[in-house]
């Protein structure tokens, strides 16, 4: 009897733990929950926003458990027309946190039917927003104002599904692939085009200093060949001046010494080949140091 009674006990503990463990649960601090019964929240405390223990019926109620940091979602690249019928390559995400579970909760039904509805929501008003401003105006000049504008559409669509769009950014905007290629052979074509200008103009000052040293080395030589020949002249005319002198006061001086500048330049070695009597007048200073006529041959 006594061991019955144990295992009795035994089976009605077993069943409260059961029982405990089924209708206890813990919410933690990045989280909320929603309390239902029979598929519908319920009433007075159906939502739970404070972290820690909480109750539940076991087997009639359930709980879903919602984060409540914020959250986001990225679009994939989506082509924009602008309003100078650019088209656009953009990519872009926005940030959101639940601020109503029970709606979000019969809207989706839990986050990755919220990031749907939302990307859905986000594209729609990108191309809403972008499609009203030029290339110019989407890359630089007004990108953070677009922004704004597209969180603002996205926030309005959003409470439908009991959230709050708190930020929205365009992470990067480029040309389509087709015509980002045409744009880089444009590119390359104008770089190309310059560097040819760049090469001529080049060319056109190397043969215009070129052609400027070419004259100058010309006009030096000129130069220097009319100061050579200004000085071998001014020296001819000194010697020519110095032999006046020279034969003026002793002329039989002179007439020796040109004699003997007139050997050395006669007799060369190997180069020389005279036929001339040695009475001439050309050897008159062979004979005699003072040049005198050679005395004429005696006949027999």
């Amino acid at each position: 009897m006594k061991s019955s009674l144990l295992f009795i006990g035994a089976i009605a503990a077993v069943v409260v733990a059961i029982l405990l463990g089924g209708a206890l649960f813990t919410v933690a601090q990045t989280q909320q929950a929603i309390v239902l019964r029979f598929g519908e929240p319920v009433a007075g405390r159906g939502l739970i926003t404070e972290p820690g223990l909480h109750f539940k019926i076991p087997f009639i109620e359930n709980v879903v458990f919602l984060d409540n940091r914020i959250l986001d979602v990225e679009s994939p690249n989506l082509e924009v027309l602008a309003a100078d019928n650019q088209r656009l390559e953009v990519d872009s995400f926005v940030r959101y946190r639940i601020v109503d579970p029970l709606r979000f909760y019969q809207t989706v039904g839990g986050i990755l039917g919220a990031n749907n509805q939302l990307a859905s929501v986000l594209n729609s008003a990108v191309r809403r927003v972008l499609s009203e401003a030029n290339q110019q105006q989407i890359v630089k000049d007004e990108r953070a104002a677009l922004m704004v504008k597209i969180r603002e559409q996205a926030n309005l669509e959003a409470k439908k599904f009991g959230v709050s769009v708190v930020d929205a950014r365009i992470r990067r905007v480029d040309l389509p692939q087709q015509i980002s290629e045409k744009v880089f052979g444009r590119m390359q074509t104008e770089r190309a085009r310059e560097a040819a200008e760049y090469r001529a103009q080049g060319a056109e000052q190397a043969q215009k200093i070129t052609a400027k040293a070419d004259r100058d080395v010309i006009v030096l030589k000129a130069e220097a060949q009319k100061t050579a020949d200004q000085t071998k002249g001014e020296g001819d005319a000194e010697r020519n001046r110095i032999f006046a002198e020279a034969y003026g006061k002793d002329a039989d001086f002179f007439a020796f010494y040109r004699s003997m500048q007139a050997y050395e330049a006669a007799f060369k070695p190997q180069e020389t080949r005279f036929l001339v009597s040695p009475r001439s007048d050309f050897f008159r200073f062979f004979a005699s140091p003072g040049g005198a006529e050679p005395a004429p041959a005696k006949k027999n």
